[in-house]
């Protein structure tokens, strides 16, 4: 069984900073096999992508939402895709989920191609 666990959420203000991580772990799961991503979920909104990674962390992708403030990357030795956001804004203000998804293809946007998902973090910015 998989399991993804995010963390690093909370309420920040308005152009501050917060760095999300998503730890992966499994038995027969091997993080460097998979391309990773982060979606949000705002209230009463739609989840959305926000950023994917490939399983060496050579090629990112982004939301044109966030690109220029966000950025995500991966350390392969420990299992974790990280999310380092800057110049927050209120309409950032989401529950974050990571996803893994073992094949790669164009549709890194799309949530179902992605196998596993965690829980979410909870991201709150004020204005």
């Amino acid at each position: 069984q998989v399991q993804l666990v995010e963390s690093g959420g909370g309420l920040v203000q308005a152009g501050g900073s917060l760095r999300l991580s998503c730890v992966a772990s499994g038995r027969t799961f091997t993080f460097s096999n998979y391309h990773m991503g982060w979606f949000r979920q705002a209230p009463g909104k739609e989840r959305e992508f926000v950023a994917a990674i490939s399983w060496s962390g050579g090629t990112t992708y982004y939301a044109d939402s966030v690109k220029g403030r966000f950025t995500i990357s991966r350390d392969n030795a420990k299992n974790t895709v990280y999310l380092q956001t800057n110049g927050l804004k209120p309409e950032d203000t989401a529950v974050y989920y990571c996803a893994a998804r073992r094949y790669y293809t164009a549709n890194y946007n799309e949530q179902n191609e992605y196998d596993y998902w965690g829980q979410g973090t909870q991201v709150t910015v004020s204005s």
